[in-house]
């Protein structure tokens, strides 16, 4: 009986079932468990996602990065060769980005290169030019933006001889190819686009310069070019290029990021619509045109007139800037319109046509002398106070005089945004998509800036109050005053003689063509007027090859795709998928669950049975072992 009760002593310490402390310990590691592995399950969801204080950190770092010298000897970066040929000579551009991140989301992270100095890689060249400069040229105070004059050199003097058109272009490609590895040349994109001058030839030309280029630069250069890489743009695509850069410099495209702004797209015509982060419309006035882009995002508000319906669609761009169509995230829908005739420069001279011819209508209707002599000069009150000015147009004079009304300016400016005699369009007539003033930002440059701050120095932020009040003031200025102010560095070091002279004027164009013109109200606040974004100059030729390179990253999305084809279950399972993870989870922790209640079940069961052989051996053992004692 002693042998018997020991033997089952032993059993039930060392059996598989457990007491009600052991149970509770189990339990709590069980708990403890999940909660290690919901931990795990976090980890990588941290990492995929950033907090938005070090993507804005990231962000910065990468604009420092953009001012340091290219890495060449790194062999994962990718390069692209843009070639701007312009009616003022032509520029090439190297940009450089590296491998696509692996979201189908997101654009190629391009940015342009810099030379061992930090310089940009960039250089300019004039038909007839021995000694070309390859620094990067200042940017033209007096431009025209996106359209240049047609008047100065470019690679439209080859139109005669379109043979001349390869060795013309032979030093920026030669330029080019010096700084792009040569181990990277055959897989290099090469963009030769032509914009102004090109565009004033008849086709016939235009493809003798083309076919020229398509023939012979393959036969110099390694680089990646074919007949498609080679195109006269129209100004709607310059305009539209130019208004890519800008917001991609800007990170409008960067729809991860919620600190910004956001506005409501709608997408076709189903009805659907998505809200990502507002991009910024361009103004530019150069001297000759003014330009203006922007996006619009309700497809219902470009609906107008069956006369203007024409109209609306030839000012209205469609694109995709992902690499995916079926993805729309990036779906724009871009007004874009050029109006020549009324860049700064070029609204003065028609102003001064308009009064002069005014001025003579007036003189024989009531036999007056007005302006035909310097002591009896017109009167005007876009000029300082005592400037004396002269006209000249077809063998007619007219003697001005300043009298520095800012005011009366502006008023009598408001007849040039209808255009003069009908060969100019009308600013105020033709067809504009609907801003959404309440819900927009823009930033405008060239004339914008220059007429802001060279001499006003209200340069950024636009408030019309303010800005008004400082352009009456300096009219209202004695000529001998504002040139001492001048002499004495009180104005902008980009300030110059012709500046000061046709500030006053400007400065009222600026006003009407913003106000009456683009309907643009008094109190908006979301206007900033910049010459540089970010310290630097963005040129249309970014937009141009972002949008050219669009779909490279299906390369990358397919490579990474088929890596994580062949990356193990665990990786695939657990980090990738985590709803799948947290299935694993629940499944691991139901089993320790049913596996304790299963011990429980069997320790109550060898208990049950425990208790029965105790009640027979008292019953049936112990009698027996009574009836042997003698």
């Amino acid at each position: 009986a002693l042998r018997i009760g020991v033997s089952y002593l032993s059993w039930r310490s060392v059996g598989p079932c457990l007491g009600p402390r052991q149970r509770s310990g189990a339990l709590g590691l069980a708990l403890l468990l999940g909660l290690l592995l919901l931990l795990a399950a976090a980890v990588p969801r941290r990492w995929a996602a950033p907090p938005r204080a070090s993507r804005r950190d990231e962000r910065y770092l990468a604009r420092a990065e953009e001012l340091t010298a290219t890495d060449t000897e790194d062999s994962s970066l990718n390069y692209g060769v843009v070639v701007d040929c312009g009616s003022s000579g032509s520029r090439v551009f190297v940009y450089f980005w590296p491998p696509h991140n692996g979201n189908p989301h997101d654009l190629l992270d391009i940015k342009q290169m810099r030379d061992r100095s930090s310089r940009p890689v960039v250089k300019k060249i004039k038909p007839g030019a021995c000694c070309p400069s390859p620094a990067p040229s200042p940017p033209h105070r007096d431009g025209v933006g996106w359209l240049t004059s047609p008047s100065s050199p470019g690679i439209s003097v080859t139109a005669a001889a379109p043979e001349q058109a390869t060795p013309y272009l032979r030093p920026l490609l030669r330029f080019a190819a010096a700084h792009v590895p040569a181990r990277k040349h055959k897989e290099t994109p090469l963009y030769i686009l032509c914009t102004a001058g090109m565009r004033l030839l008849p086709e016939r030309q235009q493809a003798a310069i083309l076919d020229d280029l398509v023939t012979n630069v393959p036969l110099e250069f390694d680089f990646l070019f074919s007949k498609s890489h080679a195109e006269v743009i129209s100004g709607k695509q310059e305009g539209v290029y130019a208004w890519i850069g800008i917001n991609f410099v800007l990170g409008r495209f960067d729809h991860e990021d919620e600190e910004d702004a956001v506005v409501t797209v709608a997408l076709g015509d189903q009805g659907k619509s998505l809200v990502r982060k507002r991009t910024v419309g361009i103004l530019d006035m150069g001297g000759a045109s003014l330009q203006i882009a922007y996006e619009v995002p309700d497809s219902g508000a470009v609906s107008s007139p069956l006369q203007q319906e024409e109209a609306a669609k030839s000012l209205l761009a469609e694109f995709n800037l992902g690499c995916d169509v079926q993805h729309t995230g990036h779906m724009y829908r871009v007004y874009v319109n050029t109006f020549l005739g009324f860049g700064g420069n070029f609204a003065r001279q028609r102003y001064e046509e308009h009064v002069l011819n005014q001025t003579y209508v007036h003189n024989r209707r009531h036999s007056q002398q007005t302006g035909l002599s310097p002591k009896m000069p017109f009167l005007d009150p876009c000029l300082p106070v005592g400037l004396e000015d002269t006209v000249v147009r077809g063998g007619q004079t007219l003697y001005m005089r300043g009298r520095g009304d800012w005011q009366a300016c502006a008023k009598l400016l408001q007849p040039l945004l209808a255009g003069s005699n009908g060969s100019h369009a009308s600013l105020v007539e033709t067809y504009k998509a609907p801003i959404d003033f309440s819900n927009s930002e823009f930033y405008g440059f060239s004339e914008f800036f220059y007429c802001t701050e060279d001499v006003l120095r209200l340069g950024g932020q636009y408030s019309a109050p303010t800005f008004t009040s400082a352009a009456q003031e300096y009219c209202s200025q004695r000529w001998e005053v504002l040139t001492q102010r001048f002499r004495g560095g009180l104005y902008s070091a980009h300030a110059d003689q012709h500046r000061l002279k046709y500030q006053c004027f400007k400065s009222a164009w600026m006003y009407q063509v913003l106000h009456e013109g683009f309907q643009f109200p008094l109190d908006y606040p979301s206007l900033r007027t910049a010459q540089l974004v970010y310290d630097r100059e963005v040129q249309w030729t970014l937009g141009a090859i972002l949008y050219k390179t669009r779909f490279l990253p299906l390369r990358d999305l397919r490579q990474e795709s088929i890596r994580q084809a062949h990356a193990s279950w665990l990786r695939l399972s657990f980090v990738y998928n985590h709803y799948l993870f947290f299935a694993c989870i629940l499944v691991v922790v139901l089993a320790i669950v049913l596996y304790l209640l299963r011990l429980r079940r069997i320790h109550r069961r060898q208990l049950r049975s425990a208790q029965h052989t105790l009640l027979w051996l008292d019953k049936v053992v112990v009698p027996l072992g009574q009836g042997s004692i003698p």
